[in-house]
């Protein structure tokens, strides 16, 4: 009798843990499919997102195009006045690339965001980094391309919103100043690191003032070209045309002056890439995306603030 006892006592702790075991499984495929939900909807919201945002970008593009370019009085002027002029198809080309290429950074952040909230190891952070520096060099080449359609179109900023123009310099971002923003967002850094970003930035520096010093030499060259010999008179037919050839043999100087500026730009980053560690590369790609997406945001804010 106390053996059967014993036996059936046995039996139930069996039964017990087993029905333990099971609601237990339940609760961790209920963990499961909720987790998958939320993920699910978070997906759904970014997509949502970043359709509104391209849907932002498109209209503000079509209006950019609607308001055309006014020439003025006098000469061609006249024959564009009262009209919009076209806006160059190479130009326009571009502007549509751009924005699938900020749609396409919006997703390579939101997803290099996530792995560096959850810990991904080294070697899958590594390829979202890889990406993400591809995916700028995949601008540099669209600009190269662009500007030899249309180079004032790229050094205007009419690409850009509103806020990023304010800080534009032939045709992009200071790299320079674009390190004093990175800098406290990879800390800590290691005392060989700074001393690399350091001079990182202080031979950026040099370039850009370089480049910049060239810029003003073409455009007071440009400006005497133009202003040499009577203004405001009538003048030699043969003379004025000489004069526009010799500005727009000066105006080819702008192309490569923008070209050598997207180069160090781009040169900029890869350096960055080489003294930073993978997570801190990521964090770095992650803040130079949000700084910029807070500067369009700006411009969104701005556009819709309330006018007495």
């Amino acid at each position: 009798m106390q053996r059967f006892e014993f036996s059936f006592l046995l039996l139930g702790i069996t039964v017990g843990k087993k029905t333990f075991q099971a609601l237990r499984r339940l609760a961790q495929n209920r963990e499961a499919a909720r987790k998958s939900r939320l993920r699910k909807k978070a997906y759904v919201q970014q997509l949502e997102s970043s359709r509104m945002k391209l849907n932002q970008l498109e209209q503000e593009l079509q209006r950019a195009r609607q308001q055309g370019f006014y020439v003025g009085a006098g000469g061609y002027g006249e024959h564009l006045a009262g009209a919009n002029a076209p806006l160059n198809p190479g130009a326009a080309a571009f502007d549509m690339d751009y924005a699938r290429w900020l749609e396409e950074q919006h997703r390579q952040l939101c997803e290099l965001r996530s792995a560096l909230q959850s810990h991904v190891a080294d070697n899958e952070l590594r390829v979202l980094v890889d990406n993400g520096l591809a995916h700028y060099d995949e601008i540099f080449r669209m600009k190269s391309v662009a500007a030899k359609a249309d180079v004032f179109h790229l050094v205007s900023g009419m690409w850009k919103s509103p806020a990023e123009r304010c800080f534009m310099w032939m045709g992009g971002f200071r790299p320079s100043e674009l390190l004093k923003i990175l800098i406290p967002q990879l800390e800590p850094l290691t005392e060989q690191q700074l001393m690399g970003i350091c001079n990182l930035q202080q031979s950026s520096q040099q370039a850009e003032d370089a480049l910049s010093q060239g810029m003003e030499a073409l455009q007071q060259s440009l400006s005497d070209t133009l202003a040499s010999g009577s203004l405001g008179a009538s003048s030699n037919v043969a003379n004025y045309m000489g004069q526009m050839a010799m500005a727009m043999g000066k105006l080819g100087t702008l192309e490569n002056f923008v070209r050598q500026a997207d180069n160090l730009r781009q040169q900029t980053l890869q350096q960055m890439h080489r003294i930073l560690t993978t997570r801190q590369a990521a964090r770095g790609l992650l803040a130079m995306g949000d700084y910029f997406a807070r500067l369009r945001a700006l411009s969104s804010l701005w556009s819709a603030r309330p006018r007495e």
